[in-house]
């Protein structure tokens, strides 16, 4: 029995599924505890003409971190470093594509100065852009990730205010607002998410790019000697994760079909690094479970949720996802996994000695 339990503990999703399944607990025992059905968490309906229910709003709203926490897992897994800027450049590729919809110096419109694509693929080109510029630091000039992203992380919401003229740009049209709104009956920022994740699963699977980020990030001068391209790869992984920031800037801004770059994206690299080590991946590089990172992101949403409903402040909301922060990046720490071997070793040898 301790051997089988063992085995599952050892599992890269064991964390995020059981974490997942703990937010339940919680949620079923609130709606329990307040007198309400207690399977409320579960229930999903049809209202208006679209699905309605808890888990679809956190479907829907944690498409977005669900979207950055690809491109953050590939450059944790490949560069053993942090993108701090994902946030900052969902605000830049928002304010960018709101921008050019409107037209320069536009504060509202509901007539579109370009068409729809261009705006939208705009704001995609600047997130790949600042996803560029992150990589060329990190891979080609050998910047800390934290240190290059840092930059981004201070500028972009300020250049998105100089793209707006210091404004927010709403974008009062029924196409752009398909984004953030519904496809048929499914909002469709599941439907965006979904996608990207199919596309990059596939990209993982069928390719050997996968084998390549994971073969850096676990040692990048010896990949290097096996004939990979290092550098390359890790600006590949640096490349699409300001690519997915392009991406959820695009669902968050149609949300609300406006540009507020002081507000888009706020907080959100956190949510994704959270994702990612929620997602049993380690901090440290290498080895990586997409799948993980995106039970992860939506189990980080179902946490918000939760909070919220049991009355906790959106201020005060941070403090509970840095102590998780802390516990997941102890729990993989090497020092803390070396004692718990050692610990569990004591036992066994004890318990050899009192058989004997």
């Amino acid at each position: 029995m301790s051997n089988k339990l063992k085995k599952i503990t050892s599992m890269q999703l064991f964390l995020p599924i059981f974490c997942m399944i703990l937010v339940m607990a919680a949620n079923i025992l609130y709606d329990a505890a307040n007198g309400n059905f207690a399977l409320n968490f579960f229930t999903i309906s049809i209202k208006n003409g679209v699905l309605y229910g808890r888990l679809i709003d956190i479907l829907n709203r944690g498409s977005e971190i669900a979207i950055l926490a690809i491109g953050m897992t590939l450059v944790v897994s490949a560069s053993a470093g942090t993108d701090i800027s994902v946030g900052s450049v969902m605000s830049l590729a928002a304010s960018f594509c709101c921008m050019l919809l409107a037209g320069y110096g536009v504060s509202s419109t509901s007539n579109l100065a370009v068409p729809l694509l261009v705006g939208v693929l705009g704001g995609i080109l600047m997130g790949c852009l600042c996803g560029a510029f992150n990589g060329f630091l990190v891979a080609y000039l050998n910047v800390q990730p934290m240190v290059a992203t840092l930059i981004l992380f201070s500028a972009a919401r300020a250049i998105g205010l100089l793209l707006c003229n210091n404004l927010i740009v709403y974008v009062r049209s029924d196409s752009y607002k398909f984004f953030g709104g519904y496809c048929g009956f499914i909002p469709t920022p599941i439907v965006i998410a979904a996608i990207c994740v199919l596309i990059m699963s596939l990209l993982l699977k069928k390719t050997a790019l996968g084998l390549y980020v994971q073969s850096v990030g676990i040692n990048k001068k010896a990949s290097r000697i096996a004939g990979l391209n290092s550098e390359k790869i890790i600006f590949i992984c640096y490349l699409v994760c300001g690519l997915a920031a392009g991406i959820a800037g695009i669902v968050a801004s149609s949300r609300i079909y406006s540009a507020d770059s002081n507000n888009i994206g706020l907080n959100y690299e956190m949510d994704a690094i959270l994702a990612v080590a929620l997602g049993g991946n380690s901090l440290g590089g290498g080895k990586f479970s997409l799948a993980g990172s995106i039970i992860g992101a939506y189990t980080i949403q179902a946490i918000t949720t939760t909070l919220y409903a049991l009355g906790v402040s959106t201020d005060v909301a941070p403090v509970y996802k840095a102590i998780i922060v802390i516990i997941i990046v102890t729990i993989q720490a090497p020092p803390f996994k070396a004692y718990m071997k050692r610990r569990a070793a004591k036992k066994a040898l004890a318990k050899g000695g009192a058989v004997a």
